[in-house]
């Protein structure tokens, strides 16, 4: 199966099997999205979902959120890590909306990644769950599946984003980096795959994945 055959059976198998992938943080609008993304650097999406609820009955707003104090923040969002820094980060950003965005989410990749604590990964969810562009935001999950299949090095994220949306069709992405995400987690994981559940690993695997993962005979 040379790239392209691969390509084409992965997304096809990706929409057999996730036809309409719900986005994984709860979220009303751009902003709680914003801030439940920020809330989930280095923490699991089931633990934010469960943080979030209680800081959005306080603040679901940029106006709301400035009137907290930093602490405050800083006391709900501590199960997520790095509470410390993603407080001040999500005081600060709610400032700067305020001061220089009307209070909106810009819908625009370079004001989000000039916000604290947004960085690429961040800005380019958002673009694409809040506001439908295109984007091709990389995880360690989507990391760990592209080089898998052998389609990128592996040599960092910024590589993988950019073979993805070179060998993946633009209006496929929104949907695709979600699919991806779902199919690791319950299929490829980093550490435990069980190699008669990976079917695309199987099928579409690098050699040397294949010889790491195969059971010997």
């Amino acid at each position: 199966m040379n790239k392209q055959e691969k390509v084409a059976f992965i997304m096809e198998e990706l929409q057999r099997l996730y036809p309409n992938p719900p986005v994984p943080l709860d979220h009303t609008d751009p902003y709680t999205l914003l801030i439940a993304v920020l809330l989930s650097a280095q923490c699991t999406d089931e633990r934010v979902n469960q943080v979030t609820p209680a800081l959005f009955d306080l603040a679901d707003t940029p106006q709301e959120m400035v009137k907290l104090e930093v602490d405050e923040i800083k006391a709900i969002i501590r199960p997520c890590g790095l509470s410390p820094a993603k407080s001040k980060n999500i005081h600060r950003l709610s400032e700067l909306l305020l001061e220089k965005h009307g209070g909106e989410v810009p819908c625009d990749l370079e004001a989000l990644e000039a916000l604290p604590g947004v960085g690429h990964k961040t800005a380019s969810v958002v673009m694409s769950q809040s506001f439908g562009v295109p984007s091709f935001p990389v995880d360690t999950h989507i990391h760990r599946l592209m080089f898998r299949w052998g389609l990128s090095t592996g040599k960092n994220v910024e590589q993988t984003e950019r073979d993805a949306r070179r060998l993946f069709p633009k209006e496929r992405w929104n949907d695709l980096h979600l699919q991806i995400i779902f199919y690791a987690r319950e299929f490829s994981p980093a550490r435990g795959l069980k190699w008669e559940r990976d079917h695309l690993l199987r099928m579409c695997g690098r050699a040397s994945e294949i010889r790491k993962w195969q059971p010997q005979s």
